[in-house]
């Protein structure tokens, strides 16, 4: 299942660390698009789960539904 999320990236470090937090929780496909400030999530993980992990990034962060 793909969740889109919009979390509030202004930079490539905004996106960096991003990245660098999905990519530690492993088993998740993820595709960041920062001129729009999506972030696409495929994984078997609760939205929950996928939400807190991307607040530590210390971004706003709202979640779209999935697509």
């Amino acid at each position: 299942m793909k969740h889109e999320f919009e979390v509030a990236m202004t930079c490539e470090g905004c996106s960096g660390a991003v990245t660098r937090i999905l990519n530690k929780m492993g088993d998740v496909k993820f595709e960041i698009d920062l001129p729009k400030k999506l972030v696409w999530i495929e994984s078997d993980k609760d939205v929950d789960v996928l939400m807190t992990a991307l607040q530590k990034s210390g971004k706003e962060v709202k979640y779209n539904g999935t697509k």
